[in-house]
């Protein structure tokens, strides 16, 4: 193929995948990234002395692209493979629902209602084209599969929790996804919740990654944003930049989210930019705490009392061993909501403090004195509504600006938000671009 010269606005783990492709093709890239760090979402920071993950994140068997990017990296073989629980919370108390036993106990349902539930699950386990899904709001099919009990019990709570009121506009691909890679991680592990993680995070990670790149002659430059990205005279793109330089290039690609694209590429048409900023994002505003001891058994507790205001709790130390953490146990408290929710505008001590007050409500033994640590984490754009024929309203990967290409998380159209999926678009989407 002819080589070109690339650059790549964004450098997230779908960004640096772009780049890593692309020079394994023999092609000139180079990656801008308005931090002053690659990462994106999978960025870490420090927590009183210890160094993780900002945001949640987990490996699972069945996340076969990224594990195929930890091998290329030399990190796969480091991966440990860790059987964890699952916790539900409701009415107060906290159920495990790890195991078929477990499940048939549980005191919330009846025995129809329970199988109903284990019937929702296997037909979306057995569905294997989402596109008839998209036609389906979510809780129109729940409700079909599950009944009206189990859907009030069960799934409103925790569509609530995952969507806000956007789960109303969601299709049922949201589920079947959901359900998908969850089942997909259990036919790899033998039937068991087995997670994976990189010991010392996503950290360790981004800089092997990033060692590959430079390794593949890929350019790196940091703590340069990009502000508006034109067609030169001869229908070449232009990136300018917050410090009033510019660079031009045969090709380049966006992967910020859809609405910041739209502003940052001036000459897409109104139908394009229309098209963009109709993606509609849910961001998190996300706690992490340290403690002195584990809350639970439980990597993973869903939450179906309405009154708790996160998503859920995860247990990071449940999964990962806790000498990373400097023998503490690692809580992430996450909240889904919209880019605008006044929330986002709260200072981090009123976050902090509403979220941990809330948090010593579920698990009345924690105090002050348990708290090693409290930090709010917040990111505007992180997972899109899938709302009804979400496929077929999603803007084109190719821009009506020469050599201008939009690719971002949006295009995970018949998946879940994570690194697998986010990986599984960089690499398909780079695929459309190159293909003539």
């Amino acid at each position: 193929m002819e080589s070109k010269n690339w650059g790549i606005v964004g450098g997230g783990i779908m960004g640096m995948t772009l780049a890593h492709r692309l020079s394994q093709q023999g092609q000139r890239v180079t990656i801008f990234e308005a931090a002053s760090e690659l990462g994106g979402l999978v960025s870490p920071w420090k927590m009183n002395g210890v160094e993780w993950d900002k945001f949640y994140h987990v490996i699972l068997l069945s996340d076969l692209r990224t594990r195929n990017i930890l091998k290329e990296i030399g990190l796969e073989e480091k991966i440990q493979w860790v059987e964890t629980k699952t916790g539900f919370y409701m009415k107060g108390k906290l159920y495990s629902m790890s195991d078929t036993v477990e499940f048939l106990k549980f005191p919330a349902l009846n025995l129809i209602d329970k199988f109903r539930l284990g019937l929702t699950i296997l037909v979306a386990s057995k569905i294997k084209n989402y596109k008839r899904l998209e036609k389906i709001p979510v809780t129109k099919w729940l409700r079909r599969w599950s009944g009206s009990r189990t859907f009030n019990k069960i799934w409103l709570p925790l569509l609530r929790a995952k969507l806000g009121e956007s789960y109303q506009r969601t299709s049922a691909v949201f589920i079947w996804a959901t359900i998908q890679r969850l089942y997909g991680a259990r036919r790899s592990g033998l039937k068991k919740e087995m997670f994976g993680y990189v010991p010392g995070g996503y950290k360790i990670v981004i800089e092997m990654f990033k060692q590959k790149l430079l390794a593949e002659g890929v350019m790196i430059k940091t703590g340069l944003g990009a502000k508006e990205i034109k067609t030169s005279a001869d229908n070449k793109p232009i990136i300018h930049f917050n410090d009033g330089t510019h660079e031009q290039f045969d090709e380049v690609i966006v992967t910020l989210p859809s609405g910041i694209a739209a502003n940052l590429c001036s000459g897409l048409t109104e139908t394009e930019k229309q098209k963009l900023k109709n993606v509609e994002y849910l961001g998190v505003i996300c706690v992490a705490v340290l403690l002195d001891k584990p809350v639970s058994p439980f990597y993973v507790t869903n939450i179906t009392d309405t009154w708790v205001p996160f998503t859920g709790v995860i247990e990071m130390s449940a999964l990962v061993d806790k000498k990373y953490f400097g023998g503490s146990s690692l809580v992430y408290l996450p909240k889904y909501v919209s880019p605008e929710d006044p929330l986002f505008n709260q200072p981090d001590d009123e976050v902090r403090n509403y979220f941990i007050d809330n948090f010593k409500k579920m698990y009345p033994w924690i105090t002050d004195d348990n708290i090693k640590f409290a930090g709010v984490a917040r990111a505007k754009h992180v997972i899109t509504v899938a709302k009804l024929n979400y496929s077929e309203i999603l803007p084109a990967i190719k821009t009506s600006m020469p050599g201008v290409s939009i690719i971002n998380t949006s295009h995970i159209k018949d998946g879940t938000l994570n690194v697998n999926e986010t990986v599984r678009v960089a690499e398909t989407k780079l695929e459309e671009i190159l293909t003539p």
